[in-house]
């Protein structure tokens, strides 16, 4: 009888970051002219158990202060990039210099509160993860309708809490599986 044993198919693989983040690091999505509050997000990427993913890679998108994104009309031209990309370090960080971005038109005439979007990649995933990184205690979030599709008990985990001793700086953990799992989109 033959033992047929599962394995991974078309994984990233330990190479991800050849040619993405050893060169192309981008980790400053505004520069030193664009208008707005200036921000940093530190991301920790955490496995199943809690443990630091130290290979994944983070990209961000997001919109400027006034909610227009870089392919817009934005009113900071080429001192806002609005998109970056970061590999994290042993211990599963990586820290992201922007402003905070505006709230941003949504389907039907809605306001979309401010958000930035996320893609994470790492070894052994097999397509990007997307998700959204919100703000906590924004009082926009309570209309966001697509922060409202995600059921209340798992919210929290979109929400970056601003750091006590820091107030420029966000924390957003990304967990990529267990009880407190990060919501994923489909997209």
């Amino acid at each position: 009888m033959m033992d047929l044993t599962p394995t991974p198919s078309q994984t990233v693989g330990p190479y991800l970051h050849l040619g993405l983040t050893d060169l192309r690091s981008i980790p400053r999505l505004a520069g030193d002219d664009a208008q707005g509050e200036r921000v940093w997000l530190t991301f920790r990427v955490l496995d199943g158990e809690g443990a630091p993913v130290p290979d994944a890679m983070i990209e961000l998108w997001q919109a400027d202060s006034e909610g227009n994104y870089a392919n817009q009309d934005s009113t900071d031209g080429e001192s806002f990039r609005g998109f970056g990309r970061l590999a994290t370090a042993e211990n599963g960080s990586c820290t992201f210099e922007t402003i905070r971005p505006g709230c941003v038109a949504g389907p039907g005439g809605t306001v979309q509160a401010p958000h930035v979007n996320v893609s994470i990649l790492g070894r052994g995933i097999l397509k990007r993860l997307s998700t959204r990184l919100y703000f906590a205690g924004d009082r926009a979030n309570d209309a966001d309708q697509i922060l409202a599709l995600v059921p209340e008990n798992r919210r929290p985990t979109l929400l970056a809490r601003q750091d006590a001793a820091r107030t420029s700086n966000w924390v957003f953990d990304v967990r990529l599986r267990g009880e407190c799992e990060t919501v994923f989109f489909d997209v």
